[in-house]
């Protein structure tokens, strides 16, 4: 989607994309095709009170890093902008738009930033306040009195929206396409994070309402004109599709993705929601970021008060999708790097994945974006070249680069190695290598992709519909609320899809006895495995299937049901997400509504 969540549900589908190394692209192409449009860009002031900004170039440790990490990572091409409190900018570009004719990116590109689009809607939205239109803890229903929203638990202000806060799902339809469908609340507003791309399109037509102009047409007036991004287009659509970088999805939609497997030219898409419709270059991003240096200082001078940036960059609410320790304050998230305070996003579009990253003590930003999506944003770019910039403003040397793919090492692989038997008598063997798995299988011995978390890959056609995953003992309950166990507790067991394996650590273990119980069919839950799929490019595909008497969510979420053909995930039990199945023909579902999408039954080949 457009925000952070593919990130936290790696198991949910997705597409794969294409090996760069198939087509001949290596390290040095990338570094190379950096490189050699790493001088261009900013070639206008800036800023309105500067006389030039300095185009400065792309340190070489980042450079070398980003080449690494593109080729780690999949990606056909890099944009890169960076900016400081020294009136220094450096855009750059690395990679390709055109993978078979290897035609590089470069800066005049535009690409996608998808929910750094949030953070535009939170300053339009504090220069309304300003205004003395709104203020933030106004209910919006008091100016939206038309929403499809049910809420039970209490009313939801414009400070609930903007904090992710307001207990309403992720990505419902905010114009339901039946009679009666309402996005439904699940908790008490202001109390915990839930991300919700629903709750910032309800932002972008509030400041329509209150501006008297369409969303893009305000932010463009409010902020991109100001602030001379004149390259920046607010809409996803045929107005800038002539410049718009070329860009990539998995091939397959049904099935996990392998980190190097076939990409696909991505098709047009139309997208004007405030959620994600901003697209832009890496020159335009430069003024960007000093907007946020100079906390909401123009060119011209203030575009929001310094009280409305402050609660800008307030952490309101613990959110750790964004990372251990982070905040969210208004379409931004908080939290400290190296002891500074740290402004940052990430954006997930259907063909693009993005990162911003702020220091604001010491007044240095960088924004990267990648042409691709792939299931993750290049944050260890952000953040390395925050990191980076930051030393050489201190005159030391550059700091040592992360792990280009820090889930592909392992820090305790023992943990998963043993044998695992299914009920029928099935045997799978996971090998511990130094910082990596192995699965042994029918003779054959298949390296382990690491997903994040206890999700695991085997690039083998027995495996390519569903990722393992790793099951562990129960957590005994802490004592108290902030108390966590000193040591993981131990993997017990491995799902992968509609199969069930377990160790003889698991206190049921098969390994003696293999046990029919734990292998009998759920015939109330019978109607509902099966492949969906949707043409919205959000959603693409899903599997359903039954492991252990229990419906999971492409073998990975699993299911809870809370009413008639009505689930809910059950590993985030107040979500308000929700999967709904309809259309029961010959006891077969033949429609999924999950994830704000309309699925139906595909045959499985």
């Amino acid at each position: 989607m457009r925000g952070s969540r593919p990130e936290v549900h790696s198991g949910t589908a997705s597409g794969y994309a294409a090996a760069m190394h198939s087509k001949g692209l290596n390290r040095r192409e990338l570094l190379a095709a950096g490189l050699c449009a790493a001088g261009a860009g900013l070639v206008t002031p800036l800023f309105g009170g500067i006389a030039s900004a300095r185009q400065g170039r792309v340190p070489a440790a980042l450079a070398a890093y980003i080449a690494d990490y593109m080729a780690a990572m999949n990606a056909p091409g890099l944009t890169l902008a960076l900016a400081d409190g020294r009136d220094r900018v450096t855009t750059a570009s690395f990679g390709f738009v055109d993978l078979a004719a290897k035609q590089p990116v470069t800066p005049q590109h535009l690409f996608e930033i998808g929910s750094i689009s949030k953070s535009f809607v939170a300053l339009v939205i504090l220069q309304l306040q300003d205004e003395g239109k709104l203020t933030v803890h106004d209910p919006i229903l008091g100016h939206l009195p038309w929403l499809p929203m049910e809420a039970p638990y209490g009313e939801v202000l414009i400070h609930h929206l903007l904090t992710h806060t307001s207990g309403l799902p992720d990505d419902p339809p905010l114009f339901p396409f039946e009679s009666g469908g309402r996005a439904v609340q699940t908790f008490t507003p202001g109390t915990q994070f839930h991300y919700s791309n629903w709750g910032f399109d309800v932002l972008g037509h509030l400041v329509a309402k209150l501006d008297g102009s369409s969303w893009p047409e305000a932010v463009t007036r409010r902020l991109l004109t100001p602030l001379g991004m004149a390259s920046t287009i607010a809409t996803i659509g045929s107005a800038a599709a002539p410049r718009l970088a070329q860009s990539y999805l998995p091939l397959y939609d049904d099935r996990p993705y392998p980190r190097h497997g076939p990409l696909a030219v991505a098709g047009p898409l139309s997208f004007e929601l405030a959620s994600g419709s901003i697209v832009s270059t890496p020159g335009d991003m430069a003024r960007y970021l000093r907007l946020l240096i100079d906390h909401g200082v123009g060119p011209s001078g203030r575009l929001v008060s310094e009280a409305a940036f402050q609660a800008f960059t307030t952490p309101f609410i613990a959110a750790e999708e964004f990372g251990p320790g982070a905040s969210y304050g208004y379409g931004i998230a908080v939290d400290l790097l190296d002891g500074h305070r740290r402004l940052r996003h990430t954006g997930g579009m259907v063909s693009f994945m993005s990162s911003l990253q702020v220091d604001l003590d010491a007044g240095i930003g960088a924004f990267a974006s990648i042409n691709a999506q792939l299931g993750y944003r290049p944050n260890p770019v952000t953040q390395y070249a925050i990191r980076t910039l930051r030393a050489a403003a201190d005159s030391k040397p550059a700091p040592a680069p992360p792990a280009p793919d820090t889930d592909a090492v392992l820090e305790d692989p023992g943990a998963y190695a043993g044998v695992y038997t299914a009920p029928d008598g099935r045997r799978l063997e996971i090998m511990a290598k130094a910082q990596s798995l192995e699965l042994r299988a029918d003779g054959e011995h298949l390296p382990l992709q690491h997903l994040g978390g206890d999700l695991f890959l085997a690039e083998h056609p027995r495996f390519a519909l569903y990722p393992l995953l790793f099951g562990r003992a129960p957590v005994p309950p802490a004592p108290s609320a902030d108390a966590r166990p000193a040591v993981p507790p131990a993997v017990t067991d491995l799902g992968i899809g509609p199969d069930w394996f377990a160790n003889p650590r698991h206190p049921g273990s098969l390994v003696a006895a293999p046990s029919p119980a734990l292998a009998a069919e759920a015939p109330e839950l019978a109607a509902y495995p099966g492949l969906y799929h949707t043409q919205d490019p959000w959603v693409g595909s899903v599997r359903i299937v039954i492991r252990r008497g229990r419906l999971w969510l492409n073998g990975t979420t699993p299911l809870q049901p809370i009413g008639n053909h009505l689930f809910r995930y059950a590993d985030e039990p107040q979500s308000p997400e929700t999967a709904e199945f309809r259309a029961i023909v010959d006891g077969r579902a033949q429609v999924l509504l999950v994830d704000g999408g309309v699925l139906r039954r595909l045959p499985e080949t």
